[in-house]
């Protein structure tokens, strides 16, 4: 007998393995678009009438704009999984991979089970967390030509998808996070949740010489946290800060430009992927701006990629090692605001 996609999420992260479905289950030969168009109906109708009043909302109210990955234990708004049947967590989980790569999945699904983590190695947050407080919220009404939405969202995971009809118009906001990023005991040691995002901008910094270490470091001491949460991504956006990577030397570029791979499209299906690394190749890339804030590599780090469209921002919290904050914005296209 098949597993369930649901099933197969609690037999891997039970053994302590990360979990991540065949690449064509995000995409199959079907557009996204209408992959997630068609699994967001068999989402609603799985639903009784109050649960569909928990996950709808209005696509012009101030709702869909309102992300936030800094949860902790409370709930995000909408319909989350703990509060679903299993048949309605197996559509919910088909839903999620239609936006995501195998390795977004597999990111997505490691980050949930860090809250069984946190509560049961840890012991933060409410007694009562787990990996099931992720909630799905829809906005709009799903349709074959109107604009819509939907999210993924809960503690340090928050994935927004704008639609119109079937076509996918934006990815972003996008957030990522974790912790602890590296489990270090219990029955998950050794899982590494974001694998490059922080070794990668380490890397990018030390390899440069002094001089250019100096250019790049806009700040001496980390903010200890990003900026650019829930609506404030535009101020962070528009500081400018850092040096060109054009400034650089090839190697220093050479792992910009994959870090930034690693947040715009590494995370998304085949079909997204391709259509967010040509809007990245679009960008002047010697014009893409690095900048890094903490001199002592050994406390609390910051680093931020910022281009015509493009923000970046990576953060580990101020006396927390292990918890990273790290968000993606494609600026001019956030929320499908160029298109709805």
């Amino acid at each position: 007998m098949t597993l369930t996609r649901r099933a197969m999420v609690a037999a891997t992260t039970a053994a302590g393995l990360s979990t991540a479905l065949p690449k064509a289950a995000s995409a199959r030969t079907e557009s996204v678009g209408r992959a997630m168009l068609e699994r967001t109906g068999s989402f609603l109708a799985s639903l009784n009438a109050q649960q569909r009043d928990s996950v709808l909302f209005l696509f012009d109210g101030r709702a869909r704009r309102d992300w936030n990955f800094m949860l902790g234990s409370s709930p995000a708004p909408g319909l989350a999984l703990e509060a679903m049947s299993a048949p309605q967590k197996d559509a919910a989980l088909d839903l999620l991979a239609t936006g995501t790569s195998a390795l977004g999945l597999e990111k997505a699904q490691n980050i949930m089970l860090q809250q069984d983590i946190l509560r049961d190695e840890w012991g933060k947050g409410s007694p009562d967390r787990n990996r099931e407080r992720f909630s799905v919220q829809i906005f709009g009404t799903p349709s074959a030509n109107a604009p819509w939405s939907w999210r993924w969202e809960g503690h340090h995971l928050s994935l927004t998808f704008t639609l119109v009809g079937d076509e996918v118009v934006s990815t972003t906001p996008s957030a990522f996070s974790s912790e602890p990023n590296a489990v270090p005991s219990g029955p998950h040691r050794g899982l590494v949740v974001l694998k490059e995002e922080e070794t990668l901008g380490r890397a990018l910094y030390t390899g440069l010489s002094a001089r250019d270490q100096n250019a790049v470091r806009v700040w001496d001491r980390s903010p200890g946290n990003i900026g650019s949460t829930r609506g404030n991504h535009m101020g962070v956006f528009q500081e400018n800060a850092g040096i060109p990577l054009g400034d650089l030397p090839v190697g220093a570029r050479d792992k910009a430009m994959r870090l930034v791979e690693v947040y715009t499209s590494e995370v998304l299906p085949r079909d997204l992927a391709l259509t967010q690394d040509a809007r990245t190749r679009g960008e002047d890339s010697d014009g893409l701006r690095f900048a890094w804030g903490g001199a002592n590599l050994d406390g609390s780090i910051y680093y931020r990629i910022t281009g015509q469209n493009l923000l970046i921002e990576f953060a580990t919290l101020r006396n927390q090692p292990q918890h990273l904050h790290a968000v993606f914005h494609d600026v001019g296209r956030n929320f499908g605001r160029h298109r709805v």
